[in-house]
């Protein structure tokens, strides 16, 4: 292939005038922390969430769309607050998959709990190739101190959820809840988690905001499949607030929505009992502290963006499958391994377009990605399995008691994948990447 004077990003984000234009005007409108802007994007994104509609008028039913989403500053403040308001601590176990970015583990470490790697299945999930959880060596770690499952939608590929209800349902009799009153943020814990009556599942979805699946012969999006979900609006994310993620739960039973948006918003502002925008009312600057909590809310400078990415949002993925489409269509001429982002039962969001070659070592999967750059081609690695980082091999955990985790990993490169790439982009990134992995192939 003729080499071409190109540079493709990896993962660049997407910003019009549309949303200069509005980041300016909560600039120009003298109120740039959490305030309206905040509030409008959480209750569009509730409203996204429920319909797959980006156009419904939030405003004309505020009431049907408030306290079904909470904004806050990152994708990891919303996994930690998910844990803290079911009350998730020390003595506790939370299961996570050893194949995921460090948020999904060291959210449940800084709330003092335990957590419990589980190796993923050999290859990836047979429909998709997804590196999901092993969910017979799930079922075998749950214990009595097992409070929650973290599952992770990685690449944007929504995990058989419909399986882990059915893990923790035949696990009900060893689950113990919390029975502590002694304030308020812990007898709601402890009301949640008795109305559960069993594990919790939580959804790290990070990469699947619009994906969804079908659960029970009907389909849900992300974010209404799991009892609790976070997102990350993060600059690499199909949908970004530069930082930035979300926090939204299913109904449980007995427990307002009310009730528990109140507690993410003390948890995200120092436990205040008003926020600033609050606090504007005549005669209202009178407020308590009701805990000494944390400090994680979301800015109307990164709200004013989310509301025009949102107005683009659908469109966006609908670029995504395009391009995907372009790159499975070269690599399964090619033989080349890759994600299924869509099937019968599940579509994805398209965010990580995953290969893999089997076969290479670490060394040559370097040369690979060194060789891609050389022709302004930038690729990356989804991810190194969190046993082999330092921090927790540190705290015990050996990689070789994960071997499909690493098995995975070992052989896998990340193509760019994102909408500024034109389909003649899509297609030199493709085509380059199956010219320069064939000789690796070739000699094995």
């Amino acid at each position: 292939m003729q080499k071409e004077n190109r540079r493709i990003e990896f993962s660049p984000p997407d910003i019009s005038e549309l949303e200069i234009i509005e980041v300016v005007e909560a600039l120009r409108s003298g109120w740039i922390t959490t305030g309206p802007r905040t509030k409008l994007l959480e209750r569009r994104l509730a409203a996204y969430i429920e319909t797959g509609k980006t156009d419904i008028d939030t405003e004309k039913e505020p009431e049907r769309w408030n306290n079904k989403v909470v904004c806050l500053n990152s994708a990891t403040a919303a996994e930690e607050l998910n844990l803290r308001i079911l009350g998730i601590g020390p003595g506790d176990e939370v299961i996570v998959p050893a194949y995921t970015y460090t948020a999904t583990a060291s959210a449940v470490i800084h709330v003092g709990a335990k957590v419990v790697f589980v190796d993923i299945q050999k290859d990836g999930a047979p429909d998709t190739s997804a590196p999901e959880i092993d969910y017979d060596k799930l079922e075998s770690a749950v214990t009595s101190a097992t409070k929650a499952v973290v599952l992770v939608d990685l690449g944007g590929v929504v995990v058989d959820y419909e399986r882990i209800f059915k893990i923790v349902e035949k696990k009900k009799s060893l689950f113990c809840a919390l029975d502590d009153h002694s304030d308020g943020l812990k007898g709601l814990s402890s009301r949640i988690q008795k109305s559960l009556g069993r594990i919790a599942i939580l959804s790290d979805a990070a990469h699947s905001l619009g994906a969804s699946r079908v659960i029970n012969a009907s389909r849900k999006m992300a974010g209404l499949i799991a009892d609790f979900t976070s997102f990350s609006f993060h600059a690499v994310k199909n949908f970004t607030t530069a930082e930035g993620g979300a926090s939204t739960w299913q109904p449980i039973i007995g427990i307002s929505n009310e009730e528990i948006y109140h507690y993410y918003q003390l948890l995200s502002l120092h436990g205040q009992s008003k926020d600033a925008l609050a606090k504007t009312n005549i005669g209202a600057w009178e407020y308590d502290i009701i805990g000494p909590w944390y400090k994680c809310n979301m800015t109307d400078v990164m709200a004013a963006l989310g509301l025009k990415q949102l107005d683009r949002y659908i469109g966006f993925l609908k670029r995504r499958r395009f391009i995907v489409t372009i790159y499975d269509e070269i690599m399964d001429r090619a033989g080349v391994g890759h994600l299924v982002h869509h099937t019968d039962k599940m579509d994805s969001s398209d965010h990580l377009y995953l290969t893999r070659i089997p076969g290479i070592n670490l060394a040559q999967r370097s040369e690979i990605i060194t060789k891609m750059a050389q022709r302004g081609i930038i690729c990356n690695v989804h991810y190194k399995p969190l046993p082999m980082m330092t921090a927790y091999k540190n705290l015990g955990w050996k990689m070789e008691d994960f071997p499909a985790a690493y098995n995975y990993f070992s052989n896998l490169i990340t193509l760019p994948l994102h909408t500024l790439l034109s389909d003649s982009d899509a297609e030199f990134v493709a085509e380059n990447f199956v010219e320069i992995m064939k000789p690796y192939v070739d000699m094995q």
